[in-house]
């Protein structure tokens, strides 16, 4: 783990998400656990070495930002969004959650395996049960306050934590920092208008998703990135494309690399957003009298 401030930890060089937790004059806040196994049992250790740890927060659904809770069990109290909390582990169509962990666990971790239960037994005991809420949450802890706010858009459940003692903000996936923007089922216009609420706060670090740590300055050049999207796919349905001429002509893979590891799904990713912006854009208008 890398220290950021006299308090925060962070690590942005493994696969999936970026990890952290927040040392506090009462314990430890674990801010998303490590999508390979050895890494959670490290990151879990490091944390308690500074106190223990007293929760547990999920930045969103996907599996990269919650596979590793089970080697959080009995570790802090588990919090997160109603809408992280209903998608927990689910497996959907575009992605299966449990299959998508293993996957990397023989090139990324390939000690992890043994760590891993059967499918059987993790979903038996999933570490997904404590505080649940719905629009914003404030936790006081020991000497530092944790401003959970809700920013959907990547995901419905999607939030970011701001420690403003530490002049830090966690933004989950709301920030791909230099690197590939997942987009698959999320909601454009709604991530725009959370990117601006996160514009407002007054903070040195933001701690992306994914990538290195940045600063508010990013958000700039994440809102380009998501209207570019857009604009693309939309100009695809404006000259009549199919979904699978859309799918194969529209990619940005020259602007950014993916994130660590995830070499091998740069096209699985451009085709996954091109694809999942035609079905909104072209979609039965929900307007009374259409």
């Amino acid at each position: 783990m890398e220290q950021l401030t006299r308090n925060v930890w962070t690590t942005t060089k493994l696969r999936g998400c970026n990890p952290s937790f927040v040392s506090t004059s009462d314990g430890v806040v674990v801010i998303d656990t490590p999508q390979l196994p050895t890494k959670a049992v490290v990151m879990r250790r490091e944390a308690e070495s500074h106190g223990p740890i007293r929760y547990l927060i999920n930045t969103e659904h996907h599996v990269d930002h919650i596979f590793g809770n089970h080697w959080f069990k009995g570790a802090g109290t588990v919090v997160h969004h109603q809408g992280v909390h209903e998608r927990f582990m689910v497996a959907y169509p575009e992605l299966d959650p449990f299959e998508y962990a293993l996957e990397a666990i023989p090139t990324d971790d390939p000690d992890g395996g043994a760590l891993v239960p059967s499918r059987e037994a993790y979903y038996a005991d999933l570490n997904k049960y404590g505080i649940v809420f719905t629009g914003d949450l404030t936790l006081f802890v020991g000497d530092h306050t944790f401003r959970l706010l809700h920013t959907p858009g990547h995901t419905p459940g999607q939030v970011a934590v701001h420690v403003p003692e530490e002049r830090v903000v966690f933004t989950g996936d709301t920030i791909f920092s230099e690197c590939a923007t997942w987009l698959m089922t999320s909601d454009v216009d709604r991530w725009l208008a959370s990117l601006e609420r996160l514009r407002c706060l007054d903070v040195d670090y933001v701690v992306p998703g994914h990538g290195p740590v940045t600063d508010l300055r990013y958000i700039a050049t994440q809102r380009a990135m998501l209207l570019e999207w857009k604009a693309a796919v939309a100009v695809a349905v404006a000259k009549g494309w199919t979904r699978e001429e859309t799918v194969e002509r529209v990619s940005f893979a020259d602007r950014y690399p993916v994130d660590v590891g995830q070499e091998y799904m740069m096209d699985y990713i451009q085709r996954m957003n091109a694809g999942s912006l035609w079905d909104k854009l072209t979609a039965a208008p929900q307007v009374a009298g259409c």
